[in-house]
């Protein structure tokens, strides 16, 4: 079994949705309730602060054509940081009669839209939802109501989107992973089938990708772990973790052949396991992909 090497010792709150960005060769995270975004560098083993926002929190975030990155923030705000200047640009403005609450998991795809939950957070009695960002700004809806909206991940032949819902700690909602049929040219998705049934399983789906053979690994929050699924739902293997909740995971690299994993530390360590909130890094024993780039204008 693979073992975790823990290689950015930080208590994140929520540490999430690591992306490789292979034109700086460095690896980029967020502690989502801190509004931080960090980096770190595998040749020198450094890490850095590289933004930090004190008002609103930065739910996830993907590497634009050109380079810079998408923040996606408060009640629909979407903001293009260029990473090495500093600079800050409006892409999207909120709007909190229609995005309620922040956003949550994000992905871009292959024509450049990004997929993008929006969660419940501080009222938890309102649904989650999943919207699309289109290449000119605007937004739809894609799916109307769910518990938690998460990972996302595309086939290779990009046919399929799949797309967790996390669900709750209660058996009724235990947290399910979707496929979707995807239509690249329109970006829309359709005939949604439940691959993974999380009940019986410790811990909820939380952030996930899609490896070179098109199986899916999963981070189960609470559940001190990873877990790989065949393209049907079977298990498959199991990648244990001292920090209980394991949020997120990447794959990294020149050849995509390293998986960097995030995890949080919402309340203290003595509760959530040593090292929790820190980032590791594991050989998984399989290659994964470059995630697409966003291409919306800004």
């Amino acid at each position: 079994m693979p073992t975790p090497e823990l290689v950015v010792d930080i208590a994140c709150e929520t540490g999430e949705g690591p992306l490789w960005h292979p034109d700086e060769e460095l690896l980029y995270w967020v502690d989502i309730p801190r509004g931080r975004l960090y980096r770190y560098d595998p040749s020198t083993d450094d890490h850095e602060l590289v933004y930090e926002d004190t008002e609103e929190r930065i739910g996830g975030f993907t590497i634009q054509t050109d380079g810079t990155l998408l923040l996606f923030q408060e009640a629909g705000a979407v903001r293009r940081l260029d990473q090495q200047t500093g600079d800050v640009d409006a892409v999207t403005d909120p709007d909190p009669d229609r995005f309620h609450e922040r956003f949550n998991d994000v992905i871009a795809d292959p024509e450049g839209r990004v997929f993008a939950g929006v969660m419940p957070d501080t009222d938890r009695d309102l649904p989650g939802h999943l919207y699309r960002l289109n290449t000119d700004g605007s937004f739809d809806l894609v799916r109307e109501e769910c518990v938690l909206p998460n990972g996302m991940g595309f086939s290779p032949d990009q046919s399929g989107f799949y797309f967790t819902d996390t669900g709750e700690v209660d058996p009724d909602c235990p947290g399910y992973i979707y496929r979707y049929d995807y239509d690249r040219a329109t970006g829309d998705i359709s005939n949604p089938k439940t691959v993974v049934d999380a009940s019986g399983i410790e811990g909820l789906p939380d952030g996930m990708t899609v490896d070179s053979e098109g199986h899916l690994w999963s981070a189960f929050w609470d559940g001190h772990k990873l877990i790989r699924f065949a393209p049907d739902g079977t298990r498959e293997e199991t990648v244990a973790f001292d920090p209980r909740k394991v949020s997120s995971l990447t794959f990294a690299g020149e050849d995509y052949d390293t998986a960097y994993v995030t995890t949080a530390c919402v309340e203290t360590r003595d509760v959530e396991g040593e090292g929790a909130g820190s980032l590791y890094r594991v050989d998984l024993g399989v290659t994964g992909r470059g995630e697409f780039r966003s291409a919306v204008e800004v």
